[in-house]
């Protein structure tokens, strides 16, 4: 088939390698342009265009699809279908008709929950027990198009965003592939979604990593894996940034301390903190300028224990 590929970071490369292995013609791919990143602010490539350049595939780098020389250019590619995963721009109607089959989109959720841009984030802050991955044709909403296939993995008690969203995606190109047969054939049938079933996720911004201690541990403990590697959870003590990668939920209760204080060591001997409801300990931190560190040997460091996180 002739695809036209969208998508721009690096768990987008998997689907577009897998439909190379496939044997099947990558007209295009469309991709966001480069951007400024790293200390340096240089400009650098998306991850989809350079797995595209490997695989000797035509790249295109438009700031916006609204640019109608950019929808020409696509009409004449005459793609069959089109793929999307985490392309980063709403595809508007006239660009969703051009292929004949539509827009086949990878998202990781089990649609209708968890629509929106960070569902993988959703999933783990919502305390799921399972998640998988969705493959839909794309319509003018958002993620509300009919299902094509769908698979349902379990969902670990200590997933952290980043490998789930790669494992996901990795799901996902197999059932993609393993979907697009019967689809141009006929002989599979996007299904409609039950709408009413339908949750939201936000667009993730910095300060949403930011720790609340007045939550509860649980809470807490499902922002740290929901929000690696982005935006990060946050804290601060005394005055100095702090980054939280791991952490446990120890107990039930806090013992009357304010949220936020240390108030002992853990089982795993990290610093073990007051939360709005039940004990969090402290696995694994990063202090601003620093390597990431254990609880136990940056608890080790502390001259006394006086003070509480996020005042």
């Amino acid at each position: 088939m002739r695809i036209v590929f969208m998508g721009s970071p690096s768990f987008a490369t998997l689907p577009l390698k897998a439909l190379a292995a496939a044997g099947h013609e990558l007209v295009a791919v469309v991709t966001q342009p480069d951007r400024p990143a790293g200390r340096q602010r240089q400009l650098t490539p998306p991850p989809v265009k350079l797995a595209a350049r490997e695989l000797g595939i035509p790249v295109l780098q438009p700031e916006t699809l609204r640019d109608p020389a950019v929808v020409e250019h696509l009409i004449a590619l005459h793609p069959d279908v089109g793929v999307v995963a985490a392309y980063g721009e709403i595809l508007r109607r006239n660009v969703l008709t051009i292929p004949p089959l539509g827009y086949l989109n990878i998202h990781p959720s089990l649609l209708p929950l968890h629509r929106g841009p960070s569902p993988v984030a959703g999933a783990i802050l919502a305390g799921d027990s399972q998640t998988g991955v969705t493959i839909m044709r794309l319509d003018a909403g958002m993620d509300s198009g009919p299902i094509l296939a769908q698979e349902k993995v379990d969902l670990p008690p200590t997933a952290q965003a980043g490998p789930l969203t790669d494992a996901l995606f990795a799901l996902g190109s197999r059932l993609l592939v393993e979907s697009l047969a019967a689809y141009a054939a006929g002989s599979r049938e996007p299904q409609p979604q039950d709408h009413h079933l339908a949750t939201v996720t936000p667009m993730l911004k910095k300060g949403d990593g930011t720790v609340d201690w007045a939550l509860s541990a649980v809470q807490i403990e499902r922002m740290i894996r929901a929000y690696d590697p982005w935006p990060g959870a946050q804290t601060i003590w005394r005055g100095q940034g702090l980054r939280l990668i791991a952490a446990t939920q120890e107990s039930d209760g806090a013992g009357g301390s304010a949220p936020g204080t240390i108030i002992g060591q853990g089982a795993g001997r990290g610093p073990l903190v007051a939360t709005g409801d039940g004990l969090l300990e402290l696995r694994e931190i990063q202090p601003a300028g620093r390597r990431p560190m254990s609880g136990e040997a940056w608890l080790a460091g502390l001259r006394d224990r006086e003070g509480r996180f996020g005042a």
